[in-house]
């Protein structure tokens, strides 16, 4: 048993006849899918040239096949219509019929690379100095709220504060406590094999003292905090915008502003300082063990040794820039919360930028006090 080969399918063919009348009639045959008719770019123009001529007659009987795709392009040729004098079968007369109920999508023209890199340059700019407009209309709303509380001091929030200072510093003492002890044994081992090779084992009581009070003691507790309950804050705000207790609280004529954002403000700046001290009190501890371990200082000596080599003006400079990191912190989780839509899309979102801009924020802050203050403090 021999296979015979597949008939190929006859390609589409156009073909002007002139009539009796002298009328031109334009006669399409063959098989007309959209794969042969694309792919043809001379038979495309002969179709736009005729169809430009509203006169033409159009005879499409003798086609044996006719897709979708081949219609809409005779359909888009003849102007989204059918010709005054036009002749089809049934089934082609359908087609047609589709392609005029339904609506096509304009396709918009395709920007330039360096175009669409204008526009994307051109609104994150946009988008970052008015989330900075914003930020600072808070802050200003802080202001006037603290003037409107000197004036009324019964309208504080005793209550909110107190909760906020609890969640934000109480139940964070764990973490903060584990990870800065970890980092004082990691700095102190990393720190005391260099200094064996010069025989400068006192020495790792400045370097502990210093880096821990003045910088690590401080970022490490505000990275946590604006990861722990920077978060927090702001998922408590969306979630409050996704049940709709804001516009209940509006509603009320309540002040998002008074009992929202400043007990977190007020509260997040109080405790971060004490959570600093904590963290590096711990750290210095892990820095303790470790150098007793590793180059035999006692204990006793490190806690005399680190007054003398740690001036007293460095816990104040730790305390300061915490103070700041907390009062950064919670401003920014407030911004990002009220920017949450009424949807877990956005909540997830804005939680995360809120986070991510928390912690940038903190590390340009310790940049700025490191060079405001790098003369001072130092032994």
């Amino acid at each position: 048993m021999t296979d015979t080969p597949l008939q190929q399918a006859t390609p589409p063919a156009l073909t002007v006849d002139t009539q009796d009348a002298g009328q031109s009639c334009v006669k399409l045959s063959g098989s007309w899918n959209l794969s042969s008719v694309v792919s043809d770019v001379e038979l495309n123009k002969k179709i736009r040239t005729h169809a430009a001529r509203k006169n033409m007659q159009w005879d499409i009987t003798a086609v044996d096949l006719l897709d979708s795709g081949s219609a809409l392009i005779l359909w888009q040729a003849w102007g989204k219509q059918l010709p005054s004098f036009v002749q089809l079968r049934p089934e082609h007369q359908a087609l047609f019929e589709r392609w005029q109920t339904q609506v096509i999508p304009e396709t918009k023209p395709v920007s330039p690379r360096s175009s669409r890199a204008v526009k994307f340059v051109y609104a994150t700019a946009a988008d970052f100095f008015g989330q900075l407009l914003q930020l600072i209309t808070l802050l200003g709303q802080l202001v006037l709220d603290a003037g409107h509380l000197l004036r009324h001091p019964g309208d504080m929030p005793w209550s909110e504060i107190s909760i906020t200072i609890y969640e934000s510093g109480v139940r964070a003492l764990g973490i903060t406590a584990l990870v800065g002890f970890l980092i004082g044994i990691v700095l102190s081992y990393l720190s005391a094999l260099q200094l064996k090779i010069f025989g400068a084992e006192v020495y790792i009581i400045d370097i502990l003292g210093l880096s821990v009070i003045r910088e690590l003691g401080p970022l490490l507790a505000a990275i946590l905090v604006a990861g722990r309950s920077g978060s927090a804050m702001t998922a408590q705000i969306g979630i409050m915008r996704v049940t709709e207790e804001l516009d209940a609280l509006s509603a009320m004529g309540i002040s998002h502003s008074l009992r929202l954002i400043l007990p977190k403000v007020t509260a997040l700046t109080l405790v971060l300082p004490l959570i600093s001290i904590w963290t590096s009190a711990l750290a210095l501890l892990g820095g303790m063990v470790s150098a007793q371990n590793t180059l035999d200082i006692s204990y006793r000596q490190f806690f005399f040794k680190l007054p003398d080599v740690v001036p007293l003006f460095n816990v104040f400079i730790g305390l300061g820039k915490s103070a700041v990191f907390g009062l950064m912190i919670a401003l920014i989780a407030c911004h990002f919360g009220f920017r949450i839509k009424p949807n877990t899309e956005s909540l997830g979102n804005e939680t995360t930028n809120s986070v991510v801009a928390a912690i940038t924020v903190v590390i340009m802050i310790d940049a700025v006090f490191a060079i405001l203050f790098m003369n001072v403090g130092m032994p």
